[in-house]
């Protein structure tokens, strides 16, 4: 029996000439919309007052970061409470290279990149440590990082430090190119996840988060894959936190709203459970909720959290797999679909045999 995309299946419970496809239904829509979208989205600065495209970018880099967590908790098993650490570090990346002439927006990929590397070792730090350890050891380790980079008065200290670079250029033009610098690490960080799912590590992933021990057992390269993850969740916080310092023009390092506040990882965390943990459209969903919630309820002080709580509180418990995990539960709809599905030949009953996403196979 082979298994690849399009392979057919010899014999199936004695079922012949079953297909095995990524969709039930035809995706080319879903890829077409997806770029309808983005176009949409990537127009707006001409169309829209600053206010609306500053939200809007909020919401870009809530997306990026709630990517992240969502292939680090719902595909890895890896519930982190310390990715504002990687978050830090990238606006920090972009402000050590602006001191020294280096344009901000051309800082953006060293602050991935940096993040990335920074990763490596602290993967190594945490790397033997599961549930509430590894999520504990996550967040000593940003807290850590916060005090150590306070330490250093070149980069501001403890109060912080304004970016350079933008002297004497248009607000409104600054303005667009930060927000369609933010939709481009949003879209990436999508995308990023949507064909790494669809790879071999994702099978890896997949069978990870299905069962562990199964995939142990099975041969996959478990530790090395949560390794290559790891790295992956700290090159898109670590674009977002840059995405964020040139919003701000500035860096600050753990005052409230401050780079290295674990507000961050609660939001990201919360956008991920409202829309779907383990589904690529759940933070989609979840950082639309969150960004609705966010503005329709900022004004009421301190009811704004509570209610966040209660909305979260309620979700886990009558629609625990999110709103997306839900929906896609009950109705099995998938616009960036990574499993797989045997499908039998046109004209054929269709089979009793489940559906078998990434991983099953």
């Amino acid at each position: 029996m082979r298994t690849g995309a399009g392979a057919t299946i010899r014999s199936v419970e004695g079922l012949e000439g079953l297909k095995v496809s990524r969709s039930r239904r035809n995706t080319a829509w879903t890829g077409a919309g997806a770029l309808v979208v983005v176009g949409v989205l990537a127009s707006l600065p001409y169309v829209v007052y600053t206010g609306t495209t500053g939200i809007l970018l909020q919401g870009f880099i809530i997306l990026t970061l709630a990517s992240m967590w969502n292939l680090l908790a719902g595909y890895a098993g890896l519930v982190s409470v310390g990715q504002q650490a990687f978050f830090g570090l990238g606006a920090y990346f972009v402000l050590i290279p602006a001191t020294d002439g280096v344009p901000p927006f051309a800082a953006l990929p060293i602050a991935a990149a940096g993040a990335g590397v920074c990763a490596i070792p602290l993967w190594w730090l945490v790397s033997r440590l599961r549930t509430g350890y590894f999520a504990i050891a996550t967040w000593v380790l940003a807290s850590a990082i916060m005090l150590l980079i306070e330490r250093f008065p070149s980069i501001g200290g403890g109060t912080g430090m304004p970016l350079h670079g933008f002297t004497g250029m248009n607000p409104t033009l600054l303005s667009a190119y930060t927000y369609w610098a933010g939709l481009v690490v949003a879209v990436l960080a999508v995308a990023g996840v949507y064909f790494l799912l669809r790879s071999r590590l994702g099978l890896v992933l997949t069978a990870i988060r299905d069962d562990e021990t199964a995939a142990r057992g099975s041969g996959a390269r478990v530790g090395l894959a949560r390794a290559l993850v790891f790295v992956v969740a700290a090159v898109g916080c670590g674009a977002a936190g840059g995405v964020l310092a040139i919003q701000q023009l500035g860096v600050q390092p753990g005052t409230s709203g401050g780079v290295f506040s674990v507000t961050w990882t609660a939001e990201m965390a919360f956008a991920v459970i409202i829309g779907g943990l383990g589904t690529i459209e759940g933070p989609i969903i979840g950082t639309i909720v969150y960004m609705v919630l966010q503005q329709a309820l900022q004004s009421y002080n301190a009811w704004y959290l509570i209610i966040l709580g209660l909305v979260a509180i309620v979700v886990t418990l009558f629609a625990r797999r999110g709103l997306w995990g839900t929906l896609d539960e009950r109705f099995s709809i998938r616009l960036l679909p990574t499993g797989y599905y045997l499908r039998p030949p046109p004209g054929s009953p269709s089979p009793s045999v489940p559906s078998a996403h990434s991983g099953s196979l």
